[in-house]
């Protein structure tokens, strides 16, 4: 009786009868549909990021905002603020001397790292590559970083301080 049981077939290899190197098996005409089919799901992505990006432009920030008081932000330290608009930008205040403060926005021009002002280094860091900017003008020091910080203007009246965009110096003049 148990070599009856042992030759009989199980029900569900009767129920699907495919073998499994035919189960694992994929065809070059079903490959090439599966990369086709994902490239251009892929371009179709980068398609709308493209035009999401055409049509709603950034907007450049509108007026001033109060970040605050010139006693709080003490000398060689950074404070971090954030401004509302259409979405939320996080920023960098660092207090450079009693009478000097400059304003950047907190993410890195390289992959959008969040940048820390190092009073040791006397440079703005991006710890995640290694990229340093000049906190006197935000320019790229060192590290893969393409561009600079984009700054805002700050503005001291009578001891509070505020933020405003940059205001662009005429290259004709």
């Amino acid at each position: 009786m148990s070599t009856e049981n042992n030759k009989k077939t199980p029900k569900w290899k009767a129920d699907f009868p495919i073998h499994k190197t035919e189960a694992a098996h994929v065809s070059r005409r079903e490959f090439a549909k599966f990369l086709g089919l994902l490239s251009g799901a892929l371009a179709i992505g980068n398609g709308a990021i493209v035009i999401k990006a055409l049509a709603s432009p950034e907007k450049e920030l509108e007026g001033e905002h109060f970040v605050c008081n010139a006693n709080e932000a003490p000398v060689g330290e950074m404070l971090q603020f954030e401004l509302e608009g259409p979405k939320v930008v996080p920023y960098i205040l660092i207090c450079l001397s009693e009478k000097e403060w400059r304003a950047y926005e907190q993410k890195c021009t390289h992959l959008s790292c969040a940048v820390r002002y190092r009073h040791d280094l006397g440079k703005i860091e991006c710890p995640c590559h290694k990229g340093y900017f000049d906190p006197h003008n935000g320019n790229v020091l060192a590290g893969p970083p393409p561009r600079p910080l984009p700054q805002l203007e700050v503005v001291n009246r009578d001891g509070k301080l505020y933020v405003r965009a940059m205001r662009k110096q005429n290259p004709d003049i």
